[in-house]
């Protein structure tokens, strides 16, 4: 370990919730901490907002009286930069203006001592270009955490390009030290998580722009179906709209505004309309005393049919099948050749989503993919506007009988759940194949920093095969934009994966 010692002062710069969230995690974690702000009156109001968090962990049976004397004795704000001298750590939780905190590190290189290790918390700047403006940048490393920081465990390392791997060491094991849960990354736009995440509200906003469903009906998708915590409508809605969509253009815009990040123009409209969320009253959903957000759509009850055959390897699907064959008052009966498809007693066909669409075929409804088809409470199910409606029917009895709410959406490639994990499967997979990170560190700063419930390269070997590869192919034909191409990463594990030609 070369963690800062507990002994060494470590000094925050920036007097918000983020920069004051970073100050409790260090002095609970034993050290000294400064508090300095340009504005003297910050400094000082922060200075009292920490030990006001302090007492309340005492009061909420947290913290030990003791221990939250003796951290409350290590806590000081600064009067004048120079007070930062002792640093052995100076952490920047400042504006997000490159000029702004590349004006401050150079103040702070010509006062700390050669050891400091100088660090930014900038979650949307180039670690890279803030360094670029210092003498001896190999000791300036990024270390973004996450809001409220002394909650959430993830913190990103971020290695510049002149970042000494000593330096990022350093970091990595200090935040280790602290309690947090660490990951290495090479200095990216978005780092790993704003730009991995991007597809979970990309998706969501493209389905909801084609018209093929809701806000609510989207968001009640993806969390009991896909699992994940909250859908993309009303976790931006708490974000602040504002703030989601500045991440997403600017992600965009660092990638030479590839097709992969193109920001939602629907996202664009609440902003400029001042909807951005929870915080102006109205985002997506209403808010405010007596607001009611819309329910998403629910299908009416529909009798299960009596029997179905089923043809082909389900895959990811596989649960679907083992289930209709437990379920009670339905035959199953198994064929072998094509498919893979839920043949209906109305002659129409139920078959897994695939990135095709419904109107290609005659009489058939897709069923969208599932985090666990015993656990989902909810599925999807996608037809266009010349499926019989006794073929639909039956397939949303079908699942009725299952046990699931059945969500009727819009015929659009990959659906919801489908396309969202597919997409993120190949911005992970790209992003290791670039060295921006290693799989582990991918798939844990994304369970941890957005709550996904699996890490997306974890998911993409659940799912089996190349069933991502094959799902972003097929969009890729009905959608040539290049956004659902699979990556040149995805493109080789995807041939790879399959049988060799004889």
């Amino acid at each position: 370990m070369t963690a800062i010692e507990r002994a060494r002062t470590v000094a925050v710069v920036g007097t918000g919730t983020m920069g004051q969230g970073i100050a409790q995690v260090a002095l609970l974690a034993g050290h000294p901490v400064l508090l300095f702000d340009a504005d003297a009156g910050r400094t000082a109001a922060a200075d009292a907002s920490v030990r006001s968090r302090i007492e309340r962990l005492v009061e909420k049976g947290r913290l030990e009286r003791a221990e939250a004397d003796a951290a409350l004795l290590r806590l000081r704000a600064a009067r004048d930069l120079r007070d930062l001298s002792e640093a052995a750590l100076v952490v920047e939780a400042i504006v997000e203006q490159l000029p702004v905190k590349q004006d401050l590190f150079v103040s702070l290189e010509a006062l700390v001592a050669e050891d400091c290790l100088l660090a930014t918390n900038t979650s949307s700047l180039s670690v890279t270009a803030i360094a670029g403006a210092l003498k001896h940048p190999g000791r300036f490393v990024g270390m973004h955490f996450f809001n409220p920081a002394p909650l959430l465990p993830l913190v990103e390392v971020v290695s510049g390009f002149a970042t000494d791997a000593a330096a990022a060491t350093r970091a990595y094991d200090t935040a280790l030290a602290w309690g947090k849960t660490p990951v290495r990354c090479a200095d990216t736009p978005g780092f790993l998580v704003n730009r991995i995440a991007r597809p979970f509200y990309a998706e969501a906003f493209a389905v909801y722009e084609e018209q093929a469903a809701d806000p609510a009906t989207i968001d009640a998708v993806l969390r009991e179906s896909g699992g994940f915590r909250m859908g993309p409508f009303e976790l931006t809605d708490l974000i602040g709209q504002d703030v989601n969509e500045a991440v997403s253009r600017s992600v965009w815009e660092a990638f030479h505004q590839s097709p992969k990040f193109v920001p939602s123009l629907p996202q664009r409209r609440l902003v400029e309309s001042g909807r951005l969320g929870r915080k102006s009253g109205r985002g997506w959903y209403p808010y405010g005393e007596g607001a009611a957000g819309p329910e998403p759509h629910t299908a009416a009850p529909e009798a299960a049919p009596a029997r179905v055959s089923v043809t082909g390897d389900f895959g990811p699907a596989a649960e679907v099948v083992t289930m209709l064959q437990e379920a009670d008052g339905i035959e199953v009966r198994q064929l072998t050749s094509g498919g893979p498809y839920i043949g209906l007693p109305s002659g129409g066909q139920l078959a897994p989503v695939d990135g095709h669409t419904s109107v290609e075929y005659d009489d058939v409804v897709y069923f969208d993919l599932a985090l666990d088809y015993r656990a989902a409470t909810r599925v999807a199910l996608a037809a266009s506007a010349d499926v019989s409606e006794q073929t639909l029917r039956e397939a949303v009895g079908l699942f009725q009988a299952l046990g699931k709410d059945v969500s009727v959406i819009g015929d659009v490639p990959g659906m919801i759940v489908g396309r969202t994990v597919a997409m993120l499967v190949d911005l992970a997979l790209d992003a290791v194949a670039k060295g921006v990170a290693t799989p582990e560190d991918i798939d844990t700063a994304m369970r941890l920093g957005v709550n996904y419930p699996r890490g997306p390269l974890e998911w993409g070997r659940a799912l089996t095969g190349d069933w991502s590869f094959d799902l972003l192919t097929a969009m890729h034909e009905r959608c040539p934009t290049g956004r659902y191409a699979p990556s040149l990463a995805h493109y080789r594990q995807g041939y790879a994966e399959q049988e060799p030609a004889e």
